[in-house]
């Protein structure tokens, strides 16, 4: 894949016409999946806009892959006349429960355990998820605030495990890798040192997509992956090691708080393209 095919941007709201009006080079644009379901109207009428401009990427936050209460059928419906519309580059969902058995739904990516269990739920939903789509599915990695004990898989153990029983691919998000070690005590050289050391465990060619964003460090120590503001230079450096992997990967500038203009974003892009090169 070309260097200049493999870096996009995430699309919000603030970009809608300025990307239309001046259409930068980028090889691909992402969007939230949800934002779009609607059926018809303006956004559906930006969306297909996009659409004939760039590659489109549909990222999703809701379908809660590993909750034990299954899927939504619902929104699983929603999500596969989207894709039926738009035949997107990409489909992705993240690695994490939101459901319970009541029919309630957290609004958020709540972390799962990495047991046998909880694999083989995962493999099911994304099964079930990929037959429906009738394509292969990318899976994010989360950032998470809390874990589970007894845990009896390897976070990379278990995505590598997922790739290879479901058929999904992995979508590496470097700045949750960088978020978690931080979180988990370790200053930033040891951190980016711990998410190369994670990047490292991860099976050559199951990574699909790469995700790179901005955290915030609060000041009682907690990080918070906010995807507000440029990336930090110890998560370039985990992407480099990445890339020097997995070779040219598709990657993607998230930045979804405090949207800054749309050259800031361009600029990282600029940056992500001269690490694939």
């Amino acid at each position: 894949m070309a260097p200049e095919a493999c870096v996009g941007i995430g699309w919000r709201q603030p970009h809608y016409e300025t990307l239309l009006a001046r259409r930068p080079a980028l090889g691909f644009i992402e969007v939230h999946s949800e934002n779009f379901f609607a059926d018809g109207g303006l956004t559906l009428a930006v969306l297909d806009a996009g659409r004939a401009a760039y590659d489109v990427s549909l990222h999703g936050v809701g379908l809660a892959l590993g909750s034990a209460a299954g899927l939504d059928e619902r929104h699983l419906a929603q999500l596969a006349r989207l894709v039926e519309r738009v035949q997107p580059r990409w489909v992705s969902d993240h690695a994490c429960f939101a459901r319970v058995g009541s029919g309630l739904h957290a609004a958020d990516l709540l972390p799962i355990p990495f047991n046998d269990e909880s694999l083989a739920l995962m493999v099911r939903h994304v099964e079930q998820v990929q037959q429906r789509l009738r394509r292969p599915v990318l899976v994010e990695n989360i950032s998470a605030y809390a874990g589970w004990a007894g845990d009896t898989l390897a976070e990379p153990e278990f995505f590598n495990l997922l790739t290879q029983r479901s058929g999904c691919g992995l979508l590496l998000d470097v700045n949750n890798l960088f978020v978690n070690a931080r979180n988990d005590g370790l200053a930033p050289g040891a951190a980016a040192r711990e998410a190369m050391r994670w990047v490292d465990a991860i099976r050559p060619g199951s990574v699909g997509e790469i995700h790179v964003a901005g955290h915030a460090e609060q000041t009682d120590g907690l990080v918070i992956d906010d995807h507000g503001s440029r990336v930090r230079d110890e998560v370039w450096q985990v992407y480099e090691h990445a890339i020097r992997r997995f070779g040219p990967t598709p990657t993607l500038i998230e930045w979804d708080t405090a949207v800054p203009e749309l050259d800031v974003l361009l600029d990282e892009a600029g940056r992500a393209r001269a690490a694939v090169c």
